[in-house]
């Protein structure tokens, strides 16, 4: 059985998380860490991962990206291996992920579901032929309007997978209000929407003469990052240092 540290254990994902762990048999959440604090009933909540005692296998972390650096400096100390699911990270931040990875297993993904990874695979190959055949690529992210970073990092992770099966050549732009030019080729749209409770809505648009094509992914609930942080764990335990993602999981 693989024992599971939740830091971020009192946000929704912590919940949902928690929630799932009780119902599969080959995870436990052996502790919990969270500024915030709070009492569970099956496994104890700190405030500090210094305070943890527990013995642990791995750790699943939905916190704040201002956590994650005390995290990975822990994980490394302890030799934990790590999944990241917190996003809005800066560049020094992911500079640091990929310099802790040297020495325990990290595994870091925009996105935990089945669905987003499989998509990323699909545009790789799609999006070789439809950008060399001329079509433009936009995506658009909507979620909900508690979500503190714009754009998502899926949306990011998307982007990425078609900028880099066109060689990378592409710009990312989030806004055109402040120019007034015809759309350059060579230049990925994200648009961002944060309204209501929107779990996680994800287009990729292929917008080519008198055609389009569109890849969607719809959330309607967090059940799938659970599903996914949770499988995740089961794989990243016991896995030498390294830097590790989704793909990896899935393959």
């Amino acid at each position: 059985m693989v024992k599971v540290l939740l830091h971020g254990c009192c946000g929704r994902m912590g919940h949902r998380i928690a929630e799932m762990a009780t119902q599969d048999p080959d995870v436990v959440i052996t502790a919990g860490v969270d500024a915030g604090g709070e009492k569970y009933a099956d496994f104890p909540v700190y405030h500090s991962l210094d305070d943890v005692r527990e013995d642990v296998d791995v750790v699943i972390d939905f916190s704040t990206a201002a956590a994650v650096p005390e995290l990975l400096d822990w994980c490394k100390e302890t030799k934990t291996p790590v999944i990241v699911c917190t996003t809005g990270l800066s560049e020094e931040e992911m500079e640091h992920l990929h310099a802790v990875s040297d020495q325990v297993a990290v595994l870091k993904s925009a996105n935990m579901s089945v669905g987003i990874n499989l998509i990323e695979q699909i545009l790789r190959e799609a999006a070789t032929k439809l950008l060399a055949a001329g079509f433009d690529c936009e995506i658009v992210e909507k979620h909900h309007n508690q979500k503190l970073d714009a754009p998502s990092g899926t949306a990011i992770a998307l982007a990425d997978a078609v900028n880099e099966a066109a060689g990378g050549d592409y710009d990312y732009v989030f806004d055109r209000s402040q120019r007034r030019e015809k759309r350059p080729k060579k230049e990925i749209g994200i648009s961002s929407v944060r309204a209501g409770t929107i779990v996680g809505d994800h287009d990729v648009i292929f917008a080519g003469e008198d055609e389009v094509i569109t890849f969607s992914h719809t959330a309607y609930s967090r059940a799938i990052f659970a599903k996914g942080a949770l499988t995740a764990a089961k794989f990243l335990a016991g896995k030498s240092a390294g830097f590790y993602d989704m793909q990896d999981v899935l393959a």
